[in-house]
């Protein structure tokens, strides 16, 4: 792997920043290289001065994309965090029983996409609930779209759903699972940049924006939150991960239990 010097890191970090708000530290100059030595070798590159030259020049236009899906980081799992799905279960039977319309606002691979779908589906029934899934990787994009899944990734799911929503894998994919096209036909999924000027996509009872606002600095968390809060209907709920505090980011919002806020009322009183 060709060495990459602080200026070419600093490059490609300031880059990733500017079209991703993701900030790189300088500890993740091996990981930056490391990821990035694949589309050399594609290239048949021997410098990162070389392939920052082709995804900033007009030859190679969706170069670019395929860089920043391989510098994002796209660690998840079914589950993952169990309390938030614990909680929303309990919110769905207390107030969203006719209908309810859920944001999953850094989706991955789409195992917490297909985790609130199950929760929702099993609490309200088909026909009362939609997700949307974004994530600014088409690849991670792509993987969510086909919803199959190595058979060890299951064991988080709870054994119920399990067998009410997925099925085993046989003949060319024994080994895997896959989640059953009826849930899938309430969900959404797209690609959108946090950072950027967001879609219409309408407004959302909750959202879900968990293990991504540690990849942004302050300003670019504040400008992100501001962002989805608009998304949100007043007396809503945004979710992060544990690791996350909004904290002091936005009056708008109030802390129901950590890594859980609720949107004020317009007129500023509570539910």
């Amino acid at each position: 792997m060709p060495a990459i010097s602080d200026t070419e890191f600093q490059k490609f970090a300031r880059l990733l920043y500017e079209k991703a708000g993701i900030h790189l530290s300088d500890q993740k100059k091996v990981m930056l290289a490391t990821r990035l030595n694949k589309r050399l070798q594609h290239f048949g590159l021997h410098s990162f001065s070389q392939y920052f030259k082709l995804i900033t020049g007009p030859a190679h236009p969706g170069e670019m994309q395929v860089m920043i899906d391989h510098l994002t980081t796209n660690e998840t799992h079914f589950f993952r965090e169990p309390a938030h799905f614990d909680f929303l279960a309990q919110l769905l039977r207390r107030d969203y029983q006719e209908q309810c319309r859920i944001w999953c606002a850094a989706s991955s691979s789409g195992e917490e996409v297909y985790t609130l779908a199950m929760v929702l589906d099993d609490v309200l029934g088909t026909g009362r609930w939609s997700v949307l899934g974004s994530d600014i990787s088409t690849r991670m994009l792509a993987q969510a779209r086909r919803g199959v899944y190595p058979e060890e990734d299951n064991v988080s799911i709870p054994e119920r759903l399990l067998k009410k929503y997925c099925l085993k894998g046989v003949g060319a994919q024994e080994g895997n699972f896959a989640i059953d096209r009826r849930l899938k036909q309430d969900i959404e999924l797209r690609q959108i940049n946090l950072t950027t000027k967001l879609p219409s996509i309408g407004q959302f009872d909750l959202i879900f924006i968990r293990n991504v606002m540690i990849y942004f600095d302050q300003p670019t968390k504040h400008d992100v939150v501001k962002r989805v809060l608009g998304q949100l209907k007043p007396g809503g709920y945004i979710i992060t991960s544990h690791s996350e505090t909004l904290h002091g980011i936005s009056p708008e919002l109030e802390m129901v239990r950590p890594s859980i806020y609720r949107k004020r009322q317009r007129d500023g009183a509570k539910q």
